[in-house]
């Protein structure tokens, strides 16, 4: 499924950041006829950037901050932003924004706020020890509640520093609804290898269930998606391109079959 048709980019050659990345400057759009869309690039190419641009114009909300259309750190490219032109063929049931980096944020104020629990049903223990076991029960509750349902939803292992790709994958999975719309900026980061194929297989399944994923990455793995759509950002403007034709694959396939040949110039 295809809820996000189109995205048309502003034409202001004479503006400032983010007008001055080379694949955001000079107009041009970009189709999404696939329900899975990849974006690609080196660094700084404005891939995350589009990506960014795109979740303030949704006013997506986010995992682990406000929602993109009140996150200042976002303000800068609220005009960049307002400025694009989107063209839905109808609206998602949901939309959600997730970076990396706001999943490890996430995660430590989960973690932070249980702790908090924690410390409250110590404190109802101390209070409450002369008192009936009824009443010390009814002041556990809400806190003991609290922490029963972070665990139920997430997970113990999540809580409790399992591994980052493991605490991903299941947040991940939790946030999952058919009908979505789903803006992933490098969900690799925290994912081994084998991880990441649990994320593909995942987001095989939801693009069954009338699900549309945009997804910037640097993972050869997550760029092999079958049948996405691809565009680089190593172009000026963003172009659509083919696997089999990205610097980054045709790098990393000479680098697996002769890597003595690049380390011996270390």
């Amino acid at each position: 499924m295809v809820y996000l048709r189109r995205v048309e980019l502003p034409d202001d050659p004479g503006g400032g950041w983010p007008n001055s990345i080379p694949s955001l400057r000079g107009g041009g759009g970009m189709d999404f006829d696939a329900p899975v869309t990849l974006l690609c690039g080196e660094n700084g190419s404005g891939k995350s950037t589009l990506m960014e641009s795109l979740a303030v114009k949704l006013a997506a909300p986010a995992v682990g901050r406000i929602d993109a259309g009140r996150d200042t750190t976002l303000d800068a490219l609220r005009p960049y932003a307002k400025a694009m032109r989107t063209a839905f063929v109808r609206k998602p049931r949901t939309t959600l924004f997730l970076r990396s980096e706001d999943f490890f944020n996430f995660l430590q104020a989960m973690q932070a706020e249980r702790e908090d629990m924690r410390r409250e049903l110590a404190r109802v223990d101390e209070e409450y020890k002369d008192r009936s076991s009824f009443a010390r029960g009814q002041a556990r509750m809400a806190f003991a509640g609290v922490i029963g349902d972070m665990e139920s939803r997430y997970g113990r292992d999540l809580l409790d520093h399992a591994s980052h790709g493991e605490s991903f994958l299941r947040l991940f999975n939790e946030r999952l609804v058919p009908g979505g719309l789903y803006l992933l900026d490098e969900p690799e980061a925290p994912l081994s290898p084998l991880r990441q194929l649990s994320l593909l297989a995942m987001i095989r399944d939801m693009v069954a269930k009338d699900c549309q994923f945009i997804i910037a990455t640097h993972s050869p793995i997550l760029l092999a998606y079958p049948g996405a759509a691809l565009y680089s950002f190593d172009t000026a403007p963003v172009a659509r391109t083919q696997y089999a034709d990205l610097e980054s694959i045709r790098l990393l396939r000479d680098f697996m079959q002769s890597p003595e040949r690049f380390l011996r110039h270390l």
